[in-house]
């Protein structure tokens, strides 16, 4: 995301299919959200996020575990499969994670069948290479505040979309749309598009319990506590500084043609050990 991330129910299809599963190489492709933005930093200064977070957790059943994390920040999902795709592909993973399409729906034109069949073809072929695929729906975005009122249609066309590929492929998917703690304010930044180390740590969690459900903390569904009172006047003014801070800003990269991940490359473009569990 670009600045302003055989059992049924909301951990998806086949959640114990693969518990017992060993990896050897995990590939993370995607935008912001897999690259980390939001989380706190590694020793090496790069975001950690919930990529690096399930990696290092994932390590410890997984002797030897090796990872690497293509992903970039405001890539739409076309960037993610001429950019990323390939790469990934010839890396050979046995297990992959698929994140695309929120840089997609926040802008004008977006294409919902399109985008979806993009994210289908990588599925698909990673599937059909051997890989384990893992992938997610996104958050109910009605409590984020104007911008998820503004693609709240979009979002769940798309995670119906996300449900029918990764039923028809075999992809495990991570249900989050019908979760009311991934769309709780507190566990995202205050942009509202990228979550906070408690987000990032509840994805690790999530990612977890598909692959190996022995390590996840089932506490990562669990909603929050109830906030504080917030006065009209409180909520009034937190509206406009994010129109100020983070709103008119992204208008004007769009207008300027410019992106938060220009520049930017991946932060773990070959396999290597996961970042130390801190």
């Amino acid at each position: 995301m670009e600045d302003l991330d055989d059992a049924a129910g909301p951990l998806g299809e086949g959640a114990d299919r693969v518990s017992a599963r060993q990896f050897e190489r995990f590939v993370a492709i995607g935008d912001s959200q897999t690259e980390g933005v939001g989380d706190l930093p590694n020793a090496d200064g790069t975001d950690r996020g919930w990529a690096d977070r399930f990696a290092s957790t994932l390590a410890r059943v997984n002797s030897g575990l090796l990872y690497a994390n293509l992903a970039i920040r405001g890539r739409k999902t076309e960037q993610v499969l001429e950019e990323q795709f390939e790469p990934a592909l010839a890396m050979e993973p046995d297990l992959v994670s698929v994140i695309a399409g929120m840089n997609d729906l926040i802008r004008p034109g977006f294409d919902v069948d399109r985008t979806v069949a993009m994210m289908d073809r990588m599925e698909r072929a990673f599937v059909d290479s051997g890989a384990t695929v893992i992938t997610i729906t996104y958050p109910d975005p009605d409590g984020l505040g104007p911008i998820g009122k503004m693609v709240e249609d979009r979002v769940r066309e798309f995670n119906q979309g996300i449900r029918e590929t990764t039923s028809a492929n075999g992809t495990l998917l991570l249900d989050l749309e019908p979760i009311k703690a991934t769309s709780d304010t507190r566990i995202w930044r205050p942009d509202r598009l990228h979550l906070n180390p408690d987000g990032h740590w509840r994805m690790a969690q999530g990612m977890l319990s598909l692959v190996s459900p022995d390590l996840a903390d089932p506490t990562w569904e669990e909603p929050l506590p109830p906030p504080l009172p917030e006065s009209s006047g409180s909520r009034a003014m937190d509206e406009a500084e994010w129109v100020v801070r983070y709103l008119l800003p992204w208008v004007g990269r769009r207008l300027t043609g410019r992106s938060s991940g220009d520049g930017r490359s991946a932060k773990r473009p070959e396999y290597g050990p996961p970042p130390a569990d801190a």
